[in-house]
């Protein structure tokens, strides 16, 4: 499955074009390369997002075409969750 379509599929991005925008920006890894919104996701692979100052990273479960809401959160296994601390250029 494409990753754009993953992320808002499992719901850890709302919309599609949102998660192929952050894709672009560089802020989303796959096993710790940096992904392109039509990389390939499969079960098992492990996702870093960048959310502003946070860095999420959760292992892949399982693919499916849709899902419900309440259902999309098996779809992936919160691995850690940080704070990004600003560099000092960030604010200067």
């Amino acid at each position: 499955m494409r990753l754009d379509k993953f992320l808002k599929v499992s719901r850890l991005i709302k919309r599609r074009t949102v998660a192929k925008d952050v894709s672009e920006q560089g802020r989303v890894w796959i096993n710790d390369r940096e992904a392109k919104a039509s990389s390939t996701v499969k079960a098992g692979d492990e996702l870093k997002i960048q959310y502003g100052q946070k860095i999420v990273t959760v292992r892949v479960e399982r693919i499916v075409e849709t899902t419900k809401k309440d259902e999309a959160s098996g779809m992936y296994t919160l691995l850690k969750e940080e704070s990004r601390q600003p560099d000092k250029m960030d604010w200067q």
